[in-house]
């Protein structure tokens, strides 16, 4: 009998050391996948191929692959990236710029909008990383005092910014992810949905909209959706 107890002491020992080197590989797993998305989120290096309207020459040997369509910067925060537009919404989900695969993807023009952004209304997405990378910026447009700081920003459209557009935030709204007017993009609807359901609105304005648009968070049925005004 003691030796039964004994063998089953040892089985015990064996299996309580067995479940804490399943904690650590898991903890371990979990570091390691933080590591990889961060990692792998869009590098600030990509600045070195941003359009210089001053001068053309300066993407002739980008490594940026043919689908950029604009160039999108918000001042004063981490938003300054290439817009890409594939032939659906589906592959810069998870293709960086450089057409690599990457968990964080691009920011991408919706396929359905013209890509010299000559629509009424265009859409443009973006994972929701943290620390304010890719379009995990988008939420703090949720508070008014954020949004009245950060109105400013530039849309160079083409890949040798052909034309460059001052853009205006005026509007913030967390919205069902399936929301037609938004994600449909219906023109004729767009400016009264805004002014009647946004979080923040600052004001209507004769101009074109461009919405930015991002996961609220964890929460995969809500995004979290920013307005500008591409103005002339």
């Amino acid at each position: 009998m003691l030796r039964f107890w004994k063998a089953l002491n040892d089985v015990y020992g064996w299996l309580l050391i067995a479940v804490s080197v399943l904690i650590m590989l898991i903890g371990f797993w979990q570091l390691f996948d933080n590591y990889y998305i961060f990692g792998h989120t869009l590098e600030r290096s990509v600045l070195q191929y941003k359009p210089d309207p001053s001068d053309p020459a300066k993407q002739k040997d980008s490594p940026i692959v043919s689908d950029m369509t604009a160039w999108l910067t918000i001042d004063g925060t981490n938003i300054d990236y290439p817009v890409m537009q594939g032939g659906d919404n589906i592959k810069y989900l998870n293709t960086d710029p450089l057409g690599e695969y990457s968990l964080s993807g691009s920011i991408f023009l919706d396929f359905r909008s013209s890509p010299d952004f000559t629509d009424d209304f265009s859409i443009v997405y973006g994972h929701h990383m943290e620390y304010g990378k890719m379009f995990g910026a988008l939420d703090d447009f949720l508070n008014a005092s954020y949004l009245s700081e950060h109105t400013t920003g530039t849309l160079m459209v083409g890949r040798n910014a052909e034309k460059v557009y001052d853009i205006e935030v005026f509007a913030s709204m967390r919205v069902g992810a399936r929301e037609k007017i938004v994600f449909d993009m219906q023109q004729d609807a767009i400016r009264q949905y805004i002014e009647n359901n946004s979080t923040v609105f600052t004001g209507a304005k004769d101009a074109r909209i461009l919405g930015l648009s991002t996961c609220a968070d964890s929460d995969l049925l809500s995004r979290i959706v920013v307005f500008c005004y591409i103005l002339e």
